[in-house]
């Protein structure tokens, strides 16, 4: 599964990085998807545009420039939700990592932001011209914080699957680290066969913002319990936690003993993803590191701890860079 498209090479969520991704032999492009102002489905990490698009260099747009809490914490930036698409259309894609991705850097001020519909019908266009067919795994960000400003995610997202010949027919994948979302698709999802939902985990100390805001005490630790995973399981397809709960790292950063996680999902009836592989030293495990410095790419490294997971008999798997990936797939024999 390509995070944000190929992201250790091109800005995230731009046709570049996604073209760059199925050409690396990516099986999935992921598209996260906020709203403009005028309800259009955009493919952003965050609605905060500040780190990703070039918008602090555009005079017109500094009066908007403004703060705002969203899933509970506090942010100084430019919001999607309060630009028309044609406003954002003006805008450039930048690589979000300082200090890193050199070849990515070379990228910014290149790519416009994108829709979900010009993604879909972007990876129609590369999946025919290669002979394969490649799916998309997108993310609703902020759900509940959407629907409280009246843009809602859901039906503009099952609208988009509706109206798109090549997203009735491709692998579907819709994630979420909400969980009433999830729930809701899954009644709104009859007839749509190709569709699977993914429950994002988070940090196992945090809980899901819809819960939390409902009062809800649930965090996502309890969600990966016997019973969690079999709540789960009752609607959605896959489990997605984070790579270190499926193997830890010990106090020297080195990877311990798998957590059992992955079979006990397996037991509950789930898939099980996990996210993400990133190809520079920081990122990696110290097991795998080389002599470079903490920014250096490790492709070895990278595609060697990848490995280690893939053993644990792991259904996917996002990646920053989906041509480590495959090599690492491919040395697995998957």
């Amino acid at each position: 599964m390509a995070h944000r498209g190929c992201s250790a090479k091109r800005p995230e969520h731009t046709l570049g990085a996604y073209a760059q991704a199925i050409a690396d032999g990516a099986d999935l492009v992921e598209p996260d998807l906020v709203c403009t102002k005028d309800g259009e489905l955009i493919a952003r990490h965050e609605n905060n545009i500040a780190e990703t698009t070039d918008i602090a260099q555009h005079p017109e747009f500094a009066s908007r420039k403004t703060t705002k809490t969203i899933d509970g914490v506090r942010q100084e930036g430019w919001f999607t939700e309060d630009f028309t698409l044609a406003e954002l259309r003006t805008l450039r894609a930048r690589e979000r990592l300082t200090g890193m991705r050199e070849e990515s850097h070379g990228y910014d001020g290149v790519f416009r932001l994108c829709t979900l519909g010009e993604i879909a019908d972007f990876v129609a266009a590369e999946s025919a011209a290669r002979g394969r067919l490649v799916g998309l795994i997108p993310e609703l960000k902020h759900s509940t914080y959407f629907a409280g400003i009246g843009l809602q995610l859901e039906p503009r997202l099952m609208a988009e699957l509706a109206a798109s010949l090549y997203l009735r027919r491709c692998p579907v994948i819709i994630q979420s680290f909400e969980v009433n979302n999830l729930k809701t698709l899954r009644k709104s999802l009859q007839g749509f066969t190709n569709v699977r939902l993914m429950q994002l985990v988070g940090d196992p100390r945090e809980q899901p913002w819809d819960l939390q805001a409902s009062g809800s005490t649930r965090s996502y630790l309890d969600m990966v319990s016997e019973a969690g995973l079999t709540d789960i399981a009752s609607y959605a397809d896959y489990v997605a936690p984070p790579t270190r709960m499926l193997i830890p790292i010990d106090g020297s950063e080195r990877l311990a003993r798998p957590s059992g996680l992955v079979e006990a999902a397996h037991a509950a009836g789930l898939l099980v993803g996990t996210w993400t592989f990133r190809p520079e030293n920081r990122f990696i495990a110290a097991d795998f590191r080389d002599g470079g410095t903490p920014d250096a790419r490790n492709e070895r490294g990278s595609i060697a701890e990848m490995q280690r997971y893939l053993a644990t008999g792991l259904d996917g798997f996002f990646t920053d860079d989906p041509a480590l990936g495959l090599a690492a797939r491919n040395l697995m024999g998957i």
